[in-house]
């Protein structure tokens, strides 16, 4: 096949021969092509994480100063998880179509005017409005990285690459609350959102010069809304693929109460100061990254379907173990801490391989999968940050999220999907599709 279909620097297609087999092979990417790929996908997807965290120290402040209840501020992240949802949605199906790289751009784009406005924004209603500005453009870097790693890799080696994406992806939400408590030593809340414009304008720069395009003319989709609707009505009729993205969705639940209810735990419940709470929320992202790290090498003796299954057992038991502690006050801060931290380390497991198995079942059409799959992660966890608020402010209130989201998800996972019906996938791969 020809592959001379590029109109500038950076635009240098992968050939269709580099697509993965169906058997999780990694192409024709050599060890350092692919480390290089992990990188730039990981700065790219670190967007997401930016917008959601760094603001996080300030929140307590944004309610201070916009006379709102913790509830009603909590809203301004429902608000960006809610354009995160539709725009892959949007963009998922169109990067099937027209390619990866310029949707990503122009996304990318539009998250850095929404972040610049956030600085001039003069009431609540106004912020809500532009943080679902700054969801839709993020969600062009989460959804179009799903399916350019869907592009080069499937099975365990997708879930590998995950693994380590989480790993580059896992220092955003360890530095952006730390981050965002330095900025705002010097500033006000406002500055934390100029910070973001900035780093995402470099993050913009790298990409438009490095990034090939994965998706070639003669793997694209076509048949405009109508094939649209029809790669989405093929989704909704896979039961397994909906149980696991559902499971997905649930297990991103519980990381999307941790943060919409930790600032509320540990700053106004525990009286900690913002940078001090910078230091707890990066622990607890970090025990993310150490299970997905330890993942990842664990996939080389067993398979996604094998370790899916006993994390989320772990994590929906360590759930419930801080839920307990937390209805009964035992424990103080640390018993907080610690049941919080064993199911943020269970999640690690769970985060990447849930997804990986997902889209292993439909190559043929990787960008629209990976928008319904991004959708319910990001629309589940809309409506789970405000849950949090409505219960309370105290760690109970964070902790009944938590169980919930992983006990349902641990029953989704055995009653819907049935996990051995996840191993062999639907689908042929994308090197045997046009």
């Amino acid at each position: 096949m020809s592959t001379k279909q590029w109109s500038g620097p950076g635009e240098r297609p992968i050939h269709a021969r580099d697509a993965p087999s169906a058997h999780g092979e990694q192409g024709l990417l050599s060890r350092s092509a692919r480390i290089r790929m992990v990188l730039l996908l990981g700065s790219v997807v670190a967007i997401g994480p930016l917008t959601t965290d760094m603001y996080l120290p300030a929140l307590p402040a944004i309610g201070t100063e916009l006379h709102a209840s913790a509830s009603a501020i909590q809203l301004t992240l429902t608000a960006t998880l809610a354009g995160l949802a539709l725009g892959q949605l949007l963009v998922g199906p169109l990067s099937d179509r027209a390619g990866r790289r310029r949707p990503l751009l122009a996304g990318v784009a539009v998250h850095i005017v929404a972040s610049a406005l956030c600085l001039v924004a003069p009431g609540l209603l106004v912020l809500d409005v532009l943080r679902v500005l700054q969801g839709l453009g993020a969600a062009t870097s989460t959804v179009i990285a799903m399916a350019i790693v869907r592009d080069l890799f499937s099975d365990s080696a997708a879930a590998t690459v995950l693994s380590r994406l989480m790993l580059v992806t896992g220092v955003s939400p360890i530095l952006g609350p730390t981050l965002g408590g330095v900025v705002l030593n010097w500033t006000d809340w406002r500055g934390i959102f100029a910070v973001i414009a900035v780093v995402t304008l470099l993050i913009a720069i790298i990409t438009g010069i490095a990034l090939p395009e994965t998706l070639v003319v003669e793997r694209r989709r076509r048949g405009g809304v109508t094939g649209t609707l029809r790669d989405y009505r093929t989704l909704f009729r896979d039961r397994v693929f909906l149980g696991l993205i559902l499971v997905t969705g649930l297990v991103m639940s519980t990381i999307f109460a941790f943060v919409s209810g930790s600032p509320f735990v540990f700053q106004t419940y525990f009286g900690l100061d913002e940078q001090a709470f910078g230091y707890i929320f990066g622990a607890g992202a970090l025990w993310v990254v150490v299970g997905t790290q330890l993942n990842a090498r664990l996939l080389r003796r067993r398979s996604p379907q094998r370790i899916l299954v006993p994390a989320l057992v772990a994590a929906a038991g360590s759930a419930v173990l801080l839920l307990t502690l937390e209805a009964t006050g035992a424990g103080g801060i640390v018993g907080s801490l610690i049941p919080l931290w064993m199911v943020l380390f269970s999640v690690g497991f769970a985060l990447p391989n849930a997804p990986a198995l997902a889209m292993s079942r439909h190559g043929e059409a990787a960008g629209t999968a990976a928008a319904l799959l991004g959708a319910v992660q990001f629309g589940v966890g809309a409506l789970a940050a405000p849950v949090v608020g409505l219960i309370g402010t105290g760690p109970a209130a964070m902790a009944t999220v938590i169980a919930a989201g992983l006990v349902i998800a641990l029953l989704v996972l055995a009653l819907v999907v049935r996990p051995r019906e996840t191993v062999r996938p639907l689908t042929r791969s994308t090197s045997e599709t046009a």
